[in-house]
């Protein structure tokens, strides 16, 4: 019993956490911070000087996520030449009010700006600003100045001891503990698919099929990333192919089951599918390095023996039963890739070398620099709002605005995040005085319980943006417990200045050059229709042997342009919205994500010349595609203009009518779907199609 639990809360951790990467930054933070500590304990310098290593050990540990080692390294060399000036800032702005604020406003506009410079920029603005803000909140003077930069030099330093040497990434183990939580998503999914048939199909059970796909495909992302690291060039290009059939094998045994479901069956088919899928995911819950020992179990050869005698002996519930087989398999041949076995490589085109990636321009009026502008506004009407509140801690209010910035793009994700952070601090302040309460007076509990809500904001900073606002305020509340500051008074005092600071960022990112929401949703829906323009251009010269490239890297980047699409249009999607346009934007999401799975399928069942007797034909075929797509990006790159032209749905003459080729009849069918994806795409802006070609012509 207790192993069975023990086992399903460590399926649940892996599945949640994949490769264990939240847990690692969070270990590494909780580390850095002890390490720290430990090494500026024999200065004997004041608990403030303490905490300030604390904080630079702790920030540079969930800030700095560059790809390398190496890049790594530069960063925080950076971010102790950054974190010293910001400090100093601090300290000289203390002496000399109002210029703290005016820095600290300041301060703002370079950080939001630095996201423009990727992961670097967004790791040393965060750093400056927070080192500033602790500077602020521990009430610092500029003759401390040489023991703070002491202090930050040691934390930066400890850092660095736990990232490159006590906690260091170890890509093999990780790319492990990936696949671990690619099977246990994979389980998750099956699980799903097997309540939703018990039920015979409901909105509840259809939503959890829904999330557990979006999660395994975050998993097999991962596996696409992570596989250069540990495996050879050779097996990277197999590798991926064979994970996205394996997605979409599993995405069509969902879409099985929920056609099944709509069928009349009987309760002894119902339950024969049930205990075929409950089967077969005992078999796919296995530690990988146990595979592909699941091929040699007799229960997998009776699936695809069951698979393949369905059309002759056709019977309720085949359709699951084929998917279930179909899955097995593909699972089976990812799986073999993964363990560098090449027995069934094929003729996969190498991938592409990767391009240089694409880089802002240091100076330029964008949406970026628009959120930067606001946020300086916000930040100042922080500083008036939050010094009628407590001239005292009006830097809260500040905070709170820089927060709601990073990483939003428009009015509706600001007010968003706005939305969050305040329900957050609402419930870190009930958590913050009752761990206040129960560790008084007790040093260790409360440094104990600070370590605790260091882990937990780290851990789930990438989950929840209202548990992370829920931990920071719990630890402040017992850093001012452990600085003998904390009140009632000072936390409801919090709860104003989040409040002042959330409304003066919505305010500002409402009025002062404001970005809409659907604005950038069509920049961003403009970029992936580019992204398939240029993958369907590269498929049909995969296909006709004019070359021979990756489209699965394509279809990459195409999910890519789609998490783009998905993260912009969240505030059309969020529940505090409740217009009609909720509506309109799961549309459009729903849409651009069917595009992505049906440029998987084409992706996943590609070969080089494939179609090269039919290449004339395939070429006119994909080039009415393309031609839709342009018909539909001039479109949304004019909303409200005329003369974009027409979608044209097909013509009557499809290429597959006198194909035999299984595989080259499932790619050709597979672009008709996308094709039709596309049109629907059109009917979400308002973009007319011809009328659907009459039955039996061409």
């Amino acid at each position: 019993m207790i192993s069975r639990i023990t086992q399903a809360l460590t399926d649940r951790l892996v599945a949640s956490d994949p490769g264990l990467v939240r847990l690692r930054l969070g270990f590494s933070a909780v580390l850095s911070i002890i390490v720290a500590v430990l090494a500026i304990l024999p200065f004997h310098q004041p608990l403030t000087v303490t905490l300030v290593a604390a904080i630079a050990a702790m920030t540079s540990a969930f800030t700095v996520n560059d790809a390398t080692a190496g890049e790594q390294g530069v960063t925080l060399l950076l971010a102790l030449v950054l974190g010293a000036a910001s400090l100093t800032a601090a300290s000289v702005g203390s002496a000399v009010p109002p210029l703290d604020s005016i820095v600290f406003v300041l301060l703002i506009f370079v950080a939001v700006y630095a996201q423009r410079f990727g992961s670097r920029g967004i790791a040393l603005g965060s750093i400056s600003f927070f080192l500033f803000f602790f500077a602020m909140f521990l009430q610092t003077h500029l003759k401390q100045v040489p023991v703070l930069l002491l202090a930050l030099a040691i934390g930066i330093a400890a850092n660095a001891v736990v990232r490159f040497v006590l906690v260091r990434k170890r890509r093999e183990a990780e790319f492990l503990r990936i696949r671990r939580a690619f099977r246990a998503r994979l389980a998750a999914v099956v699980r799903a698919a097997e309540d939703y048939l018990a039920v015979g199909g409901s909105e509840r059970t259809r939503k959890r099929l829904r999330t557990m796909n979006s999660r395994l495909h975050e998993s097999v992302l991962l596996i696409e990333d992570a596989a250069p690291e540990v495996t050879g060039a050779d097996s990277v290009s197999r590798l991926r192919r064979r994970a996205i059939e394996v997605e979409l094998a599993v995405q069509w045994l969902t879409i099985t089951v929920q056609r099944t479901c709509a069928e009349d069956l009987g309760e002894d088919v119902r339950d024969d599918l049930i205990a075929r899928l409950r089967r077969f995911r005992s078999l796919i819950e296995r530690d990988p390095r146990e595979l592909p020992l699941i091929s040699e179990t007799e229960e997998f050869s009776k699936m695809l023996v069951e698979g393949s005698r369905i059309d002759e002996h056709a019977a309720p519930g085949d359709g699951v039963r084929r998917a279930i087989a179909e899955l097995a398999l593909a699972d089976v041949r990812a799986q073999r890739v993964a363990e560098h076995d090449v027995t069934d490589a094929g003729d996969d085109p190498a991938d592409p070398e990767d391009p240089e990636e694409e880089k802002s321009a240091a100076f330029a009026y964008d949406n970026q620099t628009r959120s930067a502008i606001q946020a300086v506004v916000g930040g100042g009407l922080a500083v008036l709002g939050g010094e009628l509140v407590s001239s005292q801690r009006w830097y809260w209010a500040v905070l709170t605005v820089f927060v709601v910035f990073i990483g939003s793009s428009t009015a509706g994700a600001t007010f968003v995040k706005g939305v969050r952070r305040l329900g957050g601090t609402l419930i870190g302040i009930v958590g913050g005085l009752v761990l206040t309460l129960l560790v008084s007076g007790s040093v260790p509990a409360t440094l104990a319980l600070i370590l605790v809500c260091v882990f937990g904001m780290v851990y789930m900073a990438r989950v929840s943006q209202v548990i992370m606002a829920f931990f920071i305020t719990s630890m402040l509340g017992l850093l001012y417990s452990l600085l003998g500051t904390f009140s009632l008074e000072v936390l409801w005092i919090r709860v104003a200045e989040t409040a002042v600071g959330a409304a003066a960022g919505i305010l500002a990112a409402v009025v002062i050059v404001p970005v809409r929401t659907r604005a950038v949703m069509l920049d961003d829906v403009s970029t992936l229709l580019e992204e398939l323009d240029e993958f369907v251009e590269k498929a049909a010269g995969l296909l006709s042997g004019a070359e021979n490239v990756s489209v699965i890297e394509k279809s990459r980047d195409l999910d890519r342009a789609v998490d783009q699409v998905r993260t912009t249009i969240e505030p059309l999607t969020h529940p505090v919205n409740l217009s009609s346009r909720r509506d309109y934007g799961w549309h459009v999401l729903t849409t651009v994500e069917t595009i992505a799975f049906r440029a998987r399928h084409v992706a996943a069942r590609s070969q080089a010349g494939l179609l090269v007797n039919e290449a004339d034909r395939l070429l006119l075929y994909t080039g009415r595609i393309r031609e839709n797509i342009a018909v539909l990006g001039r479109a949304i790159g004019d909303p409200g203009g005329s003369g974009h032209g027409t979608l044209v749905r097909d013509d009557g003459t499809p290429v597959s009518d006198r194909i035999e080729d299984p595989r080259a009849r499932s790619v050709l069918t597979s672009l008709g779907h996308l094709d039709e994806t596309v049109i629907a795409l059109g009917r979400a802006f308002g973009v007319a199609a011809t009328d659907p070609i009459p039955s039996g012509k061409g």
